[in-house]
This record gives C-alpha cells, structure tokens and sequence, in this order.
C-alpha cells in the first residue's frame, strides 16, 4: 500500500497547475496568430474590403465601410464611389483617343539671316520654230491654215520660212497628211459629230462645238475631245501634232538652240553683271527657250538685305519674230521662282510677265517643316513613296505625281508622254510607231484627274518644303518720254531692231520683301509625360489622391485575384478528400484474412487500442471522517 501511495503521490498534479499551462498555451498561440508573416492572406473577400476602405487614402472609400448600419448611407457612398469612377475612367478614355490620334502643335519661329536666293526660271512663253523640225512645222502650218478656212472662212498667210524668194505653199508629205486626217477637227452639235462640209459650214456656227475624235487602233471605240472654245480646240489640236512631231526627232540635243543674247538684253545681281555660270539652258514643249539662274550649287546668290537693288534684275526680249503663232496665242515671258535641285513646272507656278511693262516681284521666304510617322502623312526623302522618281532632283509632290502619270502611261499605253522624263527602256508616243496613243493617253488623262489611278494617294507631301510667297507689282516701263533713248542704247548694244515698241522689251525685277523668314514647324500636342500627367490631373479631381494611391489599388486587385486562387485551390482540394467511403468489412472477411494472413507466414500487424482511465483525485483516497480514523488506528 505504501507503494501504490507513492505512485499515487507521484501522478498527482498540483491544484491550479492545469489551467495555468492552458492559459501558457493559450497565450503563445495567440502569439504566433499575431505574429506578421512574410505572405499573408485575408480569409474572405469581405475582410480583404473591409480593410482596404479602412486604410486607402482614397477619398470616400472609408465612407462606404463606417457607414455600414446605415444601410442607405451605405448605398449612397457606394453609388456615388464607382459613378466618379466611372467619370474619371471615362476621361481616361478620352485622352487616351486624343494621345493615340497624334495631334500635333504648331510652332511660329521668325528667323533672321543672310537668305540664299532662290533658283528663277525664265522661259520665252513660245516656240521657238527650231531648224531641225522647221519643214514639218511649216506641212502642218499649210494644213491647219486649210482647216482654219474651212471651218471659220479665215484665210491665213502664212509667212515664208526659207526667204522671199521661195512660195509660201508647198507640198505637203504623204505621212504627215494622212495621220493629219485620220485626227480632223470636226464640228459637233449636240451628240452628233459630223465631218467638215466640203464647200464651207453651210449651218449657225454658234449651235457648233468644235473638237476631234481619237479612235482605237481597230476604231471600234472612240474618244471624242471637244471644246466650247474654237480657239482652244484649235491649239490643243495644233500642240497635239507638234508633240508627235517632237516625239520622231531621235536626238532632242538637235532642239537645244540656246539664244541667251538675242532674249535676254540685261541681266544683274547685287549690281553684278550675270554670265553663263549663273544659269543652265533647257527646252520646254511649250514654252520654248528656258533659262534657270542661281540654279548652281556650288555658287548660290545670297542677299544680305532686302528691297529692289540687292535682287535679280532682267531686260527680256518679248518680240515674236520667229515663233509658232498657232501654239501660243499670248506674247511676254514666263517666270517662276523656286527652290533649287527641284524642276520648274511652268505649268504650276509660274506667271507671265507682259511686255511693255516693268514687273517688280517681292518674296517672303516660308520653310515648314511636318513631323513624320504616325503624326502625319508626309515623307523624308520620298523612299517609302510606291512611285519611282523619274526626275533626276530631290522628291516633291509634284514630281511623284507626274511620275506616276508617267509610268501608267508607258504600262497602258505601250510608250510615253513627251512632256515628261522618258523611263528607261521606254520611247516617246509617236503616232508614227504607236497608231493609238491620243486615245490612250486622253482615256488615261481623264481617269487621271478622277483619280482613278490613284496617283494623288500614292504622292504624299515631303517632311520639310521651302516656299517663297510672291506679289507683284507693276509700271510702264520704259515710260514715254524715256522710250527712245531706252531703244536706242538697246539697239547699239545688243543689235535689236525694233518693230514693236511696245511688244518688243520687258523688265523683271525680283528680290526679298524682308530680312526675316517664317519657319513653320511641329512638335506633339501629347508625350508620355503629358500624358501621365492628364492622368494625374483627373485622378486628384475626382479622387484627390497621389500616385501611391494608384498603388494600393492595384494591390487591392493582386489580393483579390490571389484569394480567388487560394479558394478555389482549397476548393478543390476539400472535394477530393471527402470523397464517399467504401462498405466496411465484416467479421468473416476479417477472420479470412486472418487465416490467409497466418498461411503466407507474413509478420502481424496489431492495433492497439490504448484506454486513457482518469485517477482518482488525492483527496479521494484520504478517509472521510472520524470514524476511518478510528478503523485505521
């Protein structure tokens, strides 16, 4: 019994022991719940809200979780909250389109320096009647004073070429003559067209238009040119002839007269006399005799000020002795100013100066310079233009436009036009060798100013372009009183004779209005910077917080899509563990097994089960009363 005591004694615990140690427990759990970890989690998506209204610094979002026993309170704050988020993302979209549709601003500089003067192009604005081609201008002469007698009873003589000794009519080619009549001039009223009558125009002349038909090779279709202008139909229909009388000479140096002397009598610059190394000499179809000045790179004119005596001054020659009366019905020069390495489109820009007259002509120097790529559609150089460049000069809209024309016009119509550079590869229309081609290139021509090949899409403007703004001004010159001394000198120095006083000279006089030029320039209306920057405008206007706000948002988002993963894994997890159980084993199985077991001599595995029984207290094995005490005494 003293052994059994002491074992008893040894496995009691003492009073108060117990709950002191759960409390110990308690305590270092709790410890270790409050303990921060390196991840942590919240456990729902209420908490993880809860949380984050209560310590954003986003304006009103506290609102939506204080004001939780007000149910409407709570419903106000929080269709209030995601309407200004709303707003605000909705601005957010509008600088977003503005941002992504490249707006650009424009920027006003005036600068002041020593200009380079310009490259000025001066042409006769006519014809001159060239001796390679001067028999078959004067067969096509004969045969249009013919059609001019027919069609309007004008008997024009024309003037002898070779000297007065020689008739003024002669025999007309066979070659010529017979592509001459397979394009007449024909009269049309209303949509009938009908050849010439033979004995004169027998009807009103006013209820006619007169034009020319153009056919197919096999004329099984026509083109029919008219015009409301018997004046315009005669010259288009005269220039149509010339061309393809350009187009037979095989070597166009034989058009390359230069008569610099007899047309232009006084030329100066800066109060220098000009020479042959300040301008270049080329022929144009239309307007004959052409002369660039200051069109030399390695020597360019520069004006240190403005105003009429530090400017280009010319003395031109506008008398029309020899040239094609029935080409140009207009008598002066034609004058263009322009950048240089770019070629002089008469055509475009230029304008005629009249004779008799004294034309002052001021510039205002303009330079603009596009940015490119997605700001907008213009072009550094021209090499990203789908159009090869038939000039030999730098790219402009102009000369990609017309190589475009250039190049359709040798695909479709099997050569090309005479106006324009000749492709390689490639020879001039000539109806000689190419029956159709006035067919083809006026079929083509209207399609092209229909855009219809797609020429002005395919052309965009350059990157950076010089301009030169002009006004003119005009006087008598030379006046009345000075006319004669004026000629006389003229006469002596350059052996002018005068027919034509009044027709016979024109002065040209160009130069700077001003020191000062306009460059017109861009920069982006909206960068990266700016960008942000409108973002952080809307978010403090309508949120009143930082940069670092934006960051707890995003860190509300990755805790959210982190709980969602979290669930979801736990989730799946739970169904696969609680998935249903099989049928248990009865006691017959278990006893097979058993017997199976003890056959195959396999060691045994027991369960123990254990049976934890709760001792008895101290005090309840001391004797209870007096009357134990007097059995155990």
């Amino acid at each position: 019994s003293a052994l059994q005591g002491g074992s008893v004694r040894a496995g009691k615990m003492p009073e108060g022991e117990k709950p002191r140690q759960c409390k110990q427990e308690e305590e270092q759990q709790q410890k270790e719940d409050e303990r921060e970890g390196l991840i942590e989690f919240y456990g729902s998506y209420q908490e993880l809200f809860q949380f984050f209204c209560s310590n954003t610094t986003i304006h009103g979002a506290i609102r939506l979780v204080c004001s939780k026993k007000n149910k409407m309170k709570t419903a106000f704050w929080s269709v209030l909250f995601f309407l200004t988020f709303g707003l605000m993302y909705w601005q957010f979209g509008i600088l977003y389109r503005e941002y992504f549709s490249y707006p650009v601003n424009l920027n006003l500089n005036l600068n002041s320096d020593r200009l380079t003067f310009p490259a000025v192009t001066l042409c006769t604005l006519n014809p001159y009647r060239y001796s390679a081609i001067r028999k078959k201008l004067d067969e096509l002469d004969q045969i249009t004073h013919q059609t001019l007698l027919d069609l309007y009873d004008y008997n024009m003589s024309l003037a002898r070429s070779d000297g007065p000794g020689q008739p003024t009519r002669r025999r007309t080619s066979r070659s010529l003559l017979h592509h001459i009549q397979r394009h007449p001039l024909r009269r049309q009223k209303r949509d009938n067209w009908v050849s010439l009558p033979e004995n004169g125009p027998s009807v009103d002349k006013n209820d006619w238009k007169i034009g020319f038909v153009l056919c197919s090779e096999n004329n099984k279709d026509c083109f029919h040119q008219a015009y409301s202008s018997g004046v315009d139909a005669v010259r288009e229909w005269y220039s149509f002839h010339y061309i393809n009388i350009l187009a037979q000479m095989p070597d166009a140096k034989a058009l390359d007269e230069s008569d610099f002397e007899n047309f232009i009598y006084a030329c100066r610059f800066n109060d220098a006399t000009c020479d042959k190394a300040n301008y270049t000499h080329f022929h144009h179809p239309l307007y004959g005799n052409c002369y660039t000045f200051n069109d030399n790179s390695s020597s360019l004119w520069t004006s240190s000020l403005p105003g009429i005596n530090n400017g280009l001054s010319l003395v031109v020659r506008t008398e029309q002795n020899d040239f094609i009366p029935l080409l140009s019905t207009v008598t002066g020069a034609r004058v263009m100013v322009h950048d240089q390495n770019e070629p002089a489109f008469m055509d475009d820009g230029g304008f005629n100066v009249r004779p008799g007259i004294e034309t002052s002509i001021s510039m205002r120097k303009e330079m603009t310079v596009r940015l490119g790529g997605s700001y907008s559609d213009c072009t550094e150089d021209g090499s990203d233009v789908p159009v090869q460049n038939l000039y030999s000069s730098r790219y402009t809209e102009q000369v990609c436009i017309r190589s475009c024309f250039q190049l359709n016009m040798v695909s479709r119509c099997g050569c090309a036009y005479y106006f324009y550079p000749l492709p390689d590869g490639a020879e001039y229309c000539d109806y000689t060798k190419h029956v159709a081609w006035g067919y083809c290139y006026y079929k083509l021509l209207a399609e092209f100013k229909a855009d219809v090949l797609g020429c002005f899409h395919k052309c965009r403007k350059p990157c950076k372009m010089t301009e030169y703004q002009l006004s003119a001004g005009y006087s008598r010159w030379p006046s009345a009183v000075s006319e004669d001394w004026v000629f006389h000198v003229l006469s002596q120095q350059n052996k002018y004779n005068i027919t034509s006083k009044r027709n016979g000279v024109a002065k040209v006089n160009i130069f700077f209005e001003e020191w000062n030029y306009k460059t017109n320039g861009e920069s982006p209306a909206y960068t990266v910077v700016t960008l942000l920057s409108q973002f952080g405008n809307q978010w403090s206007l309508w949120f009143g917080s930082s940069v670092l706000s934006v960051m707890e948002l995003a860190e509300l988002i990755l805790d959210f899509i982190a709980i969602t993963f979290i669930l979801g894994f736990r989730w799946f997890r739970s169904r696969q563990w609680h998935s249903p159980p099989g049928p248990p084993p009865s006691s017959h199985d278990n006893a097979a097994f058993r017997d199976e077991a003890s056959g195959l001599g396999a060691p045994h595995r027991f369960t123990v089960e254990a049976v934890v029984t709760t001792l008895p207290s101290y005090n309840s094995l001391e004797p209870r009363g007096p009357s134990r005490d007097g059995e155990v005494g």
